[in-house]
């Protein structure tokens, strides 16, 4: 017998920057979600989701940093598993970040992604 022991922080991790931006936008509610999903969009197939929420969907993955509860949407958890979000200054411009190491393709504007 194997026995799994379940890891939340091999499904999504963030950087320092992120997890304080994230912090900072859940700050006046402690006890809202960030969720992360997908949906089709683009050239190349999928679109990256952040969204503000009361509570997780039934099937969501809960994975918690520090003051930051984080739900990953069970149905695009094959496409987001192991992935890192960060937060890059672009200019004056701060931009979110997915390192995504299940992503086959992108397209030319970086707006949409698609695995194999």
């Amino acid at each position: 017998m194997t026995v799994s022991v379940f890891d939340p922080s091999a499904i999504v991790s963030l950087t320092d920057s992120a997890q304080k931006y994230f912090s900072e936008k859940v700050a006046k509610k402690p006890d809202h979600f960030i969720r992360l999903s997908t949906k089709v969009s683009g050239c190349t197939g999928f679109a990256y989701v952040l969204d503000i929420t009361d509570s997780p969907l039934e099937n969501d993955t809960i994975v918690n940093f520090d003051n930051i509860n984080f739900a990953v949407a069970s149905e695009s958890m094959a496409m987001l598993s192991g992935i890192e979000i960060d937060l890059v200054k672009e200019g004056v411009n701060q931009v979110v970040k997915y390192n995504n190491p299940n992503v086959a393709a992108e397209c030319g504007c970086g707006e949409s992604f698609n695995v194999s």
